[in-house]
């Protein structure tokens, strides 16, 4: 497969293990995808998960620019309800600055995370769609003349914002990337089911700008590989015990395998992972490379982003080198001899 390959990370905290190891689990990952080959390397916004460490992304996106040499490096995405426009400007353009032509900015328009949390996080009330409006204006010096942010200067001024990506589950989502003229990544991961409509709604829609000439879609899924098909749906296990309980509201620390292993799955459970299932990808090479190139084909998608969600660091490593061998990554071989 000729598609680009890239990873979103959301810094996943297992059971036993200190949310600062997760970070540092997760540096450690970027710089092996860096070796990879991988074409970008995004971190999500979640807050208060216990399960989850990137509750400041830009941070971390700084960092991992810093210990990685090629790599393409962004956020999968930025929750604009969180912040203010201007500062996601300044924030971007500064580290477009530092690492220049290597960051990415994803926009998503969910909180991502609870209503109390997002009430703590950001109080003005603000519609998100006026926000993203605001973004692009001071991004690009378009305020009317008459608006009274329009002498204010977003610095460093004399650098471009990074690629804008629209991050979206739904059509909605797919229809204002389309109008703005940006990029869509698909949250393919947890909501497959309106994929088609979604996609479909973004390429008929797209409007060609500037930034974006043309519509570029990625896609992300969950995906777990390994060296047979039945230790792959073992790592699985913590995963999907992890979608029960979240969509059940009771959202944890990542299971570990032993703990997955001993867990009974119920009706429940398995209505409560459902949803989660169509854009999750588990077995071997053999079986994942099939099914990859499946959805690759059907779903048109330009570049696809995965995310591996095992507690152990190792097997997150071991999963993305073998899909870099799928894909003929340029670091495979080198990964391989090693």
């Amino acid at each position: 497969m000729r598609v680009p390959l890239s990873v979103l990370d959301v810094f996943p905290v297992a059971t036993g293990v200190r949310p600062s190891r997760a970070i540092t689990d997760s540096v450690e990952l970027a710089r092996a995808v860096d070796r990879l080959g991988y074409t970008r390397y995004w971190v999500a916004e979640h807050h208060n998960l216990p399960g989850v460490a990137s509750a400041a992304p830009e941070v971390l996106i700084a960092h991992v620019a810093q210990v990685t040499s090629r790599i393409r490096v962004g956020a999968g995405g930025i929750m604009v309800p969180n912040h203010t426009p201007l500062r996601v400007v300044e924030i971007f353009r500064t580290l477009e600055a530092l690492y220049p032509g290597r960051i990415d900015l994803g926009l998503g328009r969910a909180p991502g995370t609870d209503q109390v949390t997002a009430s703590a996080l950001r109080r003005s009330g603000a519609e998100v769609n006026q926000e993203l409006a605001e973004l692009l204006a001071f991004a690009d010096g378009s305020f009317p003349p008459d608006h009274p942010y329009g002498k204010i200067i977003a610095q460093p001024s004399d650098v471009a914002l990074p690629p804008i990506w629209m991050l979206g589950s739904t059509s909605a989502g797919a229809a204002i990337a389309a109008a703005l003229g940006v990029g869509f990544a698909f949250a393919g991961h947890f909501s497959m089911a309106e994929a088609d409509r979604a996609i479909a709604s973004y390429r008929r829609g797209f409007r060609a700008d500037l930034r974006t000439p043309s519509s570029k879609l990625i896609l992300a899924l969950a995906v777990i590989c390994a060296e047979s098909d039945e230790r792959a749906e073992a790592l699985a296990r913590p995963l999907r015990l992890a979608y029960s309980r979240m969509a059940q509201g009771r959202p944890g620390t990542f299971p570990s395998v032993e703990e997955a292993r001993s867990y009974t799955f119920t009706a429940v459970d398995d209505a409560a992972i459902a949803r989660f299932t169509d854009g999750l990808v588990v077995g071997s090479e053999a079986k994942v490379e099939v099914e990859l190139r499946r959805i690759v084909e059907t779903r048109g998608a330009d570049e696809l982003m995965v995310t591996t969600m095992t507690p152990d660091l190792e097997a997150r490593i071991d999963s993305y080198a073998r899909l870099a061998r799928i894909f003929a990554l340029e670091g495979s071989a080198a990964h391989e001899r090693a």
